[in-house]
């Protein structure tokens, strides 16, 4: 059981260790955020979040409603 079990720690922290090695080369993370990649902004995908805040954002000319 205990040869079963560094066996497979073995396995889990040579993956980890070929799966960093781009972070040990300098390059960090692909950027996955909408705002941050380049394809999405060029076809007009934009953050859920931005369109919301701009959404509720308070507009100088706007009408106000009564309750």
């Amino acid at each position: 059981m205990l040869k079963l079990f560094i066996v497979v720690l073995l396995i889990v922290a040579v993956s980890v260790a070929l799966l960093s090695v781009r972070l040990f080369m300098g390059r960090g993370f692909v950027k996955t955020h909408v705002s941050q990649s380049k394809a999405m902004r060029s076809r007009g995908v934009t953050c859920v979040q931005s369109q919301d805040a701009a959404a509720r954002a308070v507009r100088r000319h706007s009408v106000k409603q009564g309750k």
